[in-house]
């Protein structure tokens, strides 16, 4: 087993890095990950720019700030990006083959993050006023802390996972594309295999922005956003190439009902989950008191958005699904 640590993170992708560490298909890793402010959140917090109100601040907080979370830069260029953990090279890889990743086990640390704010990303971003920022208590090691009374139960995952560009040059790792990247896919918990087509020799593997929990849609732009330790095994499928990341994966849906659902209609996929987004932050409001960006904060973490169909005369159904579950009396 191997393992690469904090001393190889990078924040873009780029085929002329050297990859910090050559395996053999077969082989298992174990990497190290940093949360994307790469402690910037942490920092603030201490330096008194995101007031916590609570005696504990290692407990859940809600806390308020005009500006937006600490994202670093990198120290060679200024690029702002997702701290990725590599790049590792795979024996044999070339071009025309698929690099296939076991998701062995992630591990997220004792706390995460989650903000909203505007113009950061959020699915209503235009419709929020100031930046918000929720810590999550993930110490049980099976639910996320956000409020007495609503637990949301872990899925850790890892967001970014990729292998490099043939494109020369430095890509910022936002997007994503044709070789993975910030895919944001939460169903790559353990024991789901992901396939990505090598299009550099060694393949050149990088893997960072774990998430203790999230929603399909990602919808505030951020999920709950945590350092993790990651533990992957690589094989090669030699001359076949995937043409997207494709996976298998043990989970699907979420744990059994009920759930509250509601609908958005647009002749615009992204029109469409705005509209049944907002339907959730209502209920939250109704229900539960959430202002619009507690909601928003928790939506990001369990609210699943579902395309329902897109053939009824060009005008597409998004339906939200928040799960009851997570209210505790």
């Amino acid at each position: 087993m191997h393992r690469l640590g904090r001393e190889a993170i990078h924040t873009y992708w780029d085929n002329a890095l050297p990859p910090r560490l050559t395996v053999e298909p077969g082989d298992t890793v174990v990497f190290e990950t940093l949360e994307p402010s790469q402690g910037g959140v942490a920092r603030d917090i201490a330096s008194g720019q995101w007031p916590v109100p609570t005696a504990d601040p290692d407990l859940v907080a809600v806390v308020v700030s005009s500006a937006a979370p600490e994202s670093p830069a990198d120290s060679e260029d200024e690029q702002r990006g997702h701290a990725l953990t590599g790049p590792v090279a795979v024996a044999g890889a070339e071009p025309g083959d698929t690099l296939v990743v076991e998701v062995v086990e992630v591990v997220p640390a004792a706390w995460g993050w989650t903000a909203c704010g505007p113009g950061g990303g959020a699915l209503l971003q235009d419709e929020l006023e100031e930046w918000v920022l929720h810590l999550w208590d993930l110490r049980d090691g099976k639910d996320a802390v956000f409020a007495p009374g609503i637990r949301v139960p872990l899925a850790p995952f890892c967001g970014v996972m990729g292998v490099a560009p043939a494109e020369p040059g430095r890509h910022p790792t936002v997007p994503p594309r044709r070789v993975g990247g910030n895919l944001d896919v939460r169903q790559l918990t353990a024991g789901a295999t992901l396939s990505l087509p090598v299009e550099v020799t060694g393949g050149l593997f990088s893997v960072g922005d774990a998430h203790a929990a999230q929603g399909d849609g990602e919808v505030a732009g951020t999920g709950i956003e945590t350092d993790a330790t990651v533990t992957l095994r690589f094989s090669l499928r030699k001359g076949y190439e995937v043409p997207t990341p494709q996976f298998s994966t043990p989970i699907l849906g979420r744990a059994a009902g009920p759930w509250f659902a509601a609908t958005g209609h647009a002749p615009d996929l992204y029109e469409a989950a705005r509209e049944a987004l907002r339907g959730i932050l209502g209920y939250l409001a109704e229900h539960h008191g959430l202002d619009r960006p507690q909601a928003c904060i928790l939506a990001s973490a369990c609210v699943d958005l579902r395309i329902s169909q897109v053939v009824n005369g060009g005008v597409f159904t998004v339906t939200a699904f928040l799960p009851l579950t997570i209210f505790h009396d």
